[in-house]
């Protein structure tokens, strides 16, 4: 991902004033960050939150695309804007996703009246996709029990329990992302998909984030971007 928003962000005429992929580089270009007007995350679950606390101190505006960490979203979010900070935060970056997020949300309002329709998710991503479920699928089961009254869960893998949501997390590469949402009764199904085709549409969506919050305080969802 670094690599994709570093050449877009090039070709957008933006200048990286440097990146950073270990401990010893926080050290090494601590000169450098004078020169940063906001930073980007696409980390690790267990290095995003120091991260956060870096850039924090550092007064520098940060956009995270790093999931896995959002048990502590609350404590982060206090702090920011107790501390008048800037972060920017989204399970997914693409458009086209968040497009979808809004897509899942009505359609389950819509199921919520159809009780015969029983609903699961699945999720595909590439090998090296850490977390699972991934940060995508968790808001879209968050989203599917908020509107749906008879979900009040959502859990790891096949489940039996008729108000909890089965979320089905696969790991095959070399593919970028998928989600699938399924209603199905005894007589038909009903089905959205998202295909995400690269990571070319996280990095957009990353940059049009990062564009957003320069002289912003406080703390984002990337919805907020644009709905």
């Amino acid at each position: 991902m670094g690599k994709v928003i570093e050449e877009l962000a090039t070709a957008k005429g933006h200048h990286i004033a440097l990146t950073i992929d270990n401990e010893q580089e926080w050290e090494e270009k601590k000169s450098r960050f004078a020169n940063v007007d906001v930073a980007i995350d696409f980390s690790t679950p267990e290095t995003v939150i120091d991260n956060i606390n870096r850039c924090f101190e550092l007064k520098i505006p940060i956009v995270i695309g790093t999931t896995g960490w959002y048990k502590q979203i609350e404590e982060l979010k206090y702090r920011c804007e107790k501390d008048n900070h800037t972060l920017l935060w989204a399970s997914n970056f693409s458009i086209g996703v968040n497009i979808f997020f809004k897509i899942n949300e009505s359609l389950a309002q819509l199921m919520n009246h159809y009780d015969d329709y029983q609903v699961n998710l699945e999720e595909i991503h590439h090998t090296g996709k850490l977390d699972a479920p991934s940060g995508t699928a968790i808001s879209l089961a968050n989203d599917i029990i908020a509107k749906l009254d008879r979900k009040k869960n959502w859990q790891l893998g096949q489940t039996d329990d008729v108000h909890s949501l089965s979320v089905i997390a696969k790991r095959i590469d070399p593919v970028p992302g998928t989600h699938t949402i399924k209603y199905e009764s005894d007589i038909d199904s009903i089905e959205i998909i998202h295909t995400a085709k690269s990571r070319k549409g996280f990095a957009i969506g990353a940059l049009t984030a990062a564009e957003w919050i320069l002289e912003k305080k406080g703390f984002y969802e990337f919805k907020e971007v644009f709905f």
